[in-house]
């Protein structure tokens, strides 16, 4: 395994960079695929006009990864539109997106991250346990949603 600290760069941006928006168009695509008839439910909600706060990972000028924050609550965040390119995955790469993300929340004033993602996402499932993320009942738009699975992390105040 490449250590990510040495290799790969965090850039913190917003909704209108180029890169961000390309790999957002990628996860969209790999999303359709394995939700099916389910997606555009999920589409819905994944909106990134208005997204402040997103990471774009590089691998010298070559944007590899993406993930972004929102305000979900008062004192908590939504993790959203994490992807890294299927040729960077296994590397830790998205494990560091979402130490970036969360790091930035505690910045921003932010104490717990919650996310959203699908049963057909075993990967994804994997990494936020990994992170230390526990599953929670389905909040919000995910609320009676079978297909998904909610998380939630109380960020260490350092």
């Amino acid at each position: 395994m490449i250590p990510t600290e040495n290799r790969y760069r965090f850039v913190r941006t917003d909704s209108f960079n180029e890169d961000f928006r390309s790999l957002v168009a990628l996860l969209d695509r790999d999303l359709s695929e394995r939700d099916g008839t389910d997606h555009s439910f999920y589409a819905q909600f994944n909106g990134i006009a208005t997204i402040k706060h997103a990471i774009v990972a590089y691998d010298q000028d070559t944007p590899i990864g993406s993930g972004a924050i929102k305000e979900w609550q008062t004192g908590s965040v939504e993790v959203k539109r994490m992807f890294v390119l299927p040729e960077y995955r296994g590397r830790g790469i998205a494990l560091q997106l979402l130490k970036e993300l969360e790091q930035w929340a505690l910045v921003l004033g932010y104490g717990t991250c919650v996310l959203e993602t699908g049963k057909r996402q075993p990967e994804a499932i994997a990494l936020y346990e990994k992170a230390g993320y526990r599953r929670i009942p389905n909040y919000g738009q995910y609320e009676g949603v079978e297909n998904s699975c909610c998380f939630e992390k109380k960020l260490p105040v350092e």
